[in-house]
């Protein structure tokens, strides 16, 4: 009797916890090892042909300071993060030119409806074939998840990655104002503040056009070359960020190969990685009060996490 009292709450729990809008993504008869996820990101890494050399970014952090004065809003660097940028090298590359031309799709603040045009899906279509089915980097990915039984086919993934990361929800007052991949790749301003903006592509062509001021760094990590990870400070157009932590010098193919992968196997989660021989954690959210397709979570938000 005591067991089937406790079936009956747990069913009217979960009843009511869907009528509020809060649902379990569709469950996926795979299980992935933690070291499975660092061996596929250390191959991801290896591919990443598209990632910037030393003589094509160059970056100047300037002042490193303690996690306990991330809040003080300081400028304590008098010049830009990016010292150098070889544009013509690098975003003349197609996953390059196709990320960049999503960057002027969104409305920045939330509460302010999206407004998404058949130019810009089929500005979505083109920058997921570029980065996933045209690059040695996204096939590694597509044959490892299919592999592990999480997707059958090219079409259903790149369908299912198009819901997860451009699927409009809403932050603010109803509006359908946000996605994954304007909050983590373009940012957003929500309650006065910057909003997820976890790209170092975006970081510099705001940085060039005046309207982001770099202030300093919480944290560096330990790689010698790119792909780098900072934590940064920065004033965006008005709006302070207090950590707002970015892969440098990835390709964008390599950031959305690693943020999918690991919102795929461990939503909601700490994912660990390995890059080069070294530990990096991604930490992802999902988006709980809307569904897409037989219950699946758009993505919240996926960075790299840094003490």
């Amino acid at each position: 009797m005591m067991k089937r009292m406790r079936i009956i709450v747990l069913l009217s729990l979960t009843l009511t916890l869907i009528s509020q809008g809060y649902s379990n993504p569709a469950v996926i008869n795979s299980s992935v090892s933690d070291s499975e996820i660092q061996s596929v990101s250390e191959a991801l890494y290896a591919l990443d042909s598209n990632k910037a050399s030393a003589s094509e970014v160059i970056i100047n952090p300037q002042i490193l300071i303690p996690n306990s004065e991330t809040s003080a809003k300081n400028d304590l660097s008098p010049l830009p993060l990016f010292k150098q940028v070889n544009e013509a090298s690098l975003f003349s590359k197609p996953t390059y030119k196709a990320f960049i031309a999503l960057l002027d799709n969104y409305e920045r603040k939330t509460g302010t409806s999206e407004s998404v045009s058949s130019v810009e899906v089929q500005e979505q279509e083109k920058f997921l074939m570029e980065t996933m089915k045209n690059t040695n980097l996204g096939k590694e990915l597509y044959s490892f998840l299919n592999s592990k039984g999480y997707y059958s086919s090219w079409d259903e993934f790149l369908e299912d990655l198009k819901m997860m990361w451009f699927g409009l929800y809403s932050r603010n007052n109803g509006k359908m104002d946000s996605s994954g991949f304007e909050h983590i790749f373009s940012g957003e301003i929500k309650n006065g503040k910057v909003s997820g903006f976890h790209n170092w592509v975006r970081f510099y062509l705001l940085e060039k056009q005046g309207l982001l001021n770099y202030y300093s760094h919480s944290f560096d990590g330990p790689w010698l070359s790119y792909p780098d990870v900072l934590g940064m400070q920065f004033m965006w157009d008005g709006y302070y960020k207090q950590v707002g932590s970015a892969i440098i010098g990835s390709s964008p193919e390599f950031d959305l190969a690693v943020y999918s992968l690991c919102y795929i196997t461990r939503p909601g989660k700490l994912c660990q990685l390995r890059l080069g021989g070294m530990q990096l954690n991604i930490q992802t959210y999902t988006w709980d009060k809307t569904t897409y397709g037989d219950g699946k979570k758009y993505i919240a938000s996926a960075y790299p996490a840094t003490p």
